[in-house]
């Protein structure tokens, strides 16, 4: 008898309505039970003393460690980001910050890319410097040569973001990614923006980062992060340093974050779409030098996002020409209605806010003008569009 086929590969859609359930077939609901507590109850001594063994695995001894709640979550991200397992934290920056400590130690050094998220700065700077951890910020577009002369012996964390906070530049992962690991290092990624769109693994990261407070959770109401390994040691020196850190999610949350899940695939490619309709506009006005958008052919990264993205979020930046105001600018996003003053991105709300004075570090050119970062939600792109259509009068030339 021959052997039977074997099916074919789910699609990522499929994946994201499937994941982290039980049977669709089973006699039960259809989404997993809310679970929450502190105390786990065991039948006997014998059988605590048995969990405890399994205690970096989905074992029940204590809320800290996990509920079916958390455990749902994380395999169902695992699977998404095409990782071997994953660990929940309590935010966003915790997941940047949690691997960082799991892998580096007094005396070794990091590399960040300039361009990575502020927050993520500040605790290379605050905390990480306080332990001798020296941290290297390179320009985001470097080439893997340029990187490996940046590495020293004492190098442990290559960290990637892409495309990068405030600025969007793409950076060519498995590139870097080659270059690191030729040099014993870790590769860290931020893959907050690449969320359903890249695959960190296949591109040659260890440790892939959420926040899946932006689109998973996807209505602005949730704190939430995720750390995803490509192999199981990572996994258990992650879990280990969040458990000594006593990092905890809310199984409430971590409900909210399954629940937003089943609806990620059709809320980012509406909000893809919307976008880039809003884009593509801003690119067309006069007062406008740049829109830092990886999807569109003219944006700097785009030949990156087109070779290993499968789609775009609905965040990306404006720079406007020099001779516009950065007193006007902001008086132009005070006008916006539509549009809400506020960090984070990935609900259903759109958002807009300025980002001029990122800093930088290494020698990347500066912006030509006032920046500003829009965020595109669920509202129609046509009244949006109105909406920056009539701010704009405010724009004032210097």
């Amino acid at each position: 008898m021959a052997a039977p086929i074997s099916p074919r590969p789910l699609h990522p859609d499929t994946r994201l309505v499937q994941a982290g359930r039980a049977d669709p077939r089973a006699l039960g609901f259809v989404n997993p039970a809310l679970v929450r507590g502190s105390t786990v109850l065991q039948p006997s001594c014998e059988a605590r003393l048995e969990s405890g063994k399994r205690r970096l695995d989905q074992a029940l001894i204590y809320g800290l460690l996990g509920t079916p709640t958390h455990f749902a979550l994380e395999d169902a991200v695992a699977e998404i980001e095409g990782g071997t397992r994953c660990q929940i934290v309590s935010s966003g920056l915790a997941a940047c910050t949690i691997p960082l400590m799991a892998y580096l130690k007094s005396g070794d050094h990091c590399l960040m890319p300039d361009s990575v998220y502020g927050p993520t700065r500040h605790f290379c700077d605050a905390v990480l410097s306080g332990l001798r951890i020296t941290t290297t910020y390179y320009p985001p577009t470097i080439d893997p040569a340029a990187l490996t002369l940046l590495m020293r012996p004492t190098t442990r964390v290559v960290f990637l973001e892409s495309p990068g906070s405030h600025t969007f530049e793409m950076q060519d992962v498995p590139a870097l990614a080659l270059a690191a690991h030729a040099r014993g290092a870790k590769v860290l990624m931020d893959n907050t923006w690449g969320i359903h769109f890249f695959q960190p693994f296949a591109h040659g990261v260890d440790v892939s980062i959420q926040a899946l407070t932006k689109y998973v959770g996807g209505h602005s109401d949730v704190l939430l992060g995720a750390i995803t390994t490509a192999a199981a040691d990572d996994w258990e020196r992650v879990r280990t340093t969040a458990m000594a850190f006593g990092q905890y999610a809310s199984p409430d949350d971590c409900w909210l974050a399954l629940r937003g899940l089943r609806t990620l695939s059709v809320r980012l490619y509406h909000q893809m779409e919307s976008g880039l309709r809003v884009a593509r506009w801003l690119a067309s006005r006069p007062e406008v030098e740049t829109v830092l958008h990886p999807a569109l052919p003219d944006a700097p990264g785009h030949a990156i996002w087109q070779r290993d993205y499968r789609g775009a979020c609905s965040l990306f930046g404006v720079v406007f020409r020099p001779e516009i105001t950065p007193l006007s600018m902001t008086a132009m996003i005070d006008a916006l209605k539509l549009f809400g003053i506020g960090a984070s991105w990935g609900g259903y709300e759109s958002l807009a806010l300025p980002t001029t004075g990122t800093i930088r570090r290494s020698v990347s050119a500066p912006l030509a003008g006032p920046a500003a970062r829009f965020h595109i939600g669920l509202e129609d792109p046509a009244d949006l569009i109105a909406d920056l259509e009539r701010a704009f009068t405010l724009l004032r030339r210097a």
